[in-house]
């Protein structure tokens, strides 16, 4: 929960406190203050050396503390805090990060069990996702990068561009240029990921959301994807914002873009406008830096 919370579960390197820092491996780069890693652990707070920080490994020793740990109780690790057993997840998290936004944690807890049941169930027959069923989500991440796209043709009734029939397009179109990252809206597991004779290479993911009227769940589909592109496969848990695919121009399209659907109580129920259901939503828009690698290997065999 930390670390997602953090770092996107990302090695990050801060080239602007620290330049040295991107001499180590690392999955991306932050700017937050002198922080580094998964953690976002500060050198100048003592959690340890650039060197020491840009390891994972020395991290979540660190995290965690204890008699063992690296820091000897200074800063405060997991192991440290009085009753932290007792405490909920989300306020365990904030009494070693001592966060300003402590709130945050808790918001990553269905994807971080979620993570963590992936990892450690052996899928049974049948259920790819392990039996756990779709993660919980309170986060929804708009698809593409911020500043990558924009509108090519809205929701509703109209002529298609490629065979001229008048019919409902029952998504949005949003152009990008062709291999811009496509992000999964929300925590989820896919459900399907391959050819539609329409979408070209076509990805729908299942969801869980949670609401005023407690958990629901819904779908969202992702049309047109480059060829190859595809990163998941069918049953794998996906966290919001995470890179799954890159825009393309494969099926009925006339050029690069992303057709995105939202479908209300699952794929096999009706489309609604994506605009109106994103608005309620309030979608966070993630820059280029903040997107998530790419996860998995799925192979798949562009505006409609």
């Amino acid at each position: 929960m930390a670390a997602l919370t953090e770092s996107h579960l990302r090695m990050l390197a801060n080239p602007g406190a620290y330049p040295d820092s991107t001499t180590y491996p690392h999955d991306g780069t932050g700017q937050d203050h002198d922080s580094l890693g998964l953690f976002q652990m500060r050198p100048a707070a003592g959690w340890g050396t650039v060197a020491q920080l840009m390891d994972p490994t020395y991290q979540v020793a660190a995290f965690l503390g204890g008699p063992t740990g690296p820091n000897h109780g200074s800063p405060r690790g997991l192991l440290d805090i009085p009753d932290w057993q007792q405490l909920p997840k989300g306020a365990a998290a904030q009494a070693v990060e001592v966060s300003a936004f402590p709130d945050r944690y808790a918001q990553h807890e269905p994807v971080a069990r979620a993570i963590l049941e992936r990892l450690t169930t052996s899928p049974g027959p049948g259920t790819p996702d392990g039996g756990s069923g779709t993660p919980v989500s309170s986060r929804v991440v708009f698809p593409l990068p911020a500043g990558t796209w924009t509108r090519a043709s809205r929701f509703g009734t109209r002529t298609h561009p490629v065979t001229g029939v008048r019919t409902l397009h029952a998504g949005v179109d949003y152009a990008a240029p062709a291999g811009t990252p496509m992000l999964a809206l929300a925590d989820g597991v896919v459900s399907y990921a391959g050819p539609d004779p329409r979408a070209g290479n076509l990805l729908v993911i299942d969801h869980t959301l949670t609401g005023s009227d407690g958990p629901q769940r819904m779908a969202s589909a992702y049309a047109h994807l480059s060829d190859g592109s595809t990163t998941v496969a069918e049953g794998d848990v996906v966290t919001a914002g995470s890179q799954v695919a890159q825009v393309g121009s494969t099926g009925q399209s006339t050029g690069p873009h992303l057709h995105l659907q939202i479908h209300p109580g699952g794929f096999d129920a009706a489309p609604v406008d994506p605009e109106p259901w994103l608005a309620t939503h309030s979608p966070t828009a993630l820059d280029g830096s903040a997107v998530l690698p790419a996860t998995g290997t799925c192979p798949t065999g562009a505006t409609s």
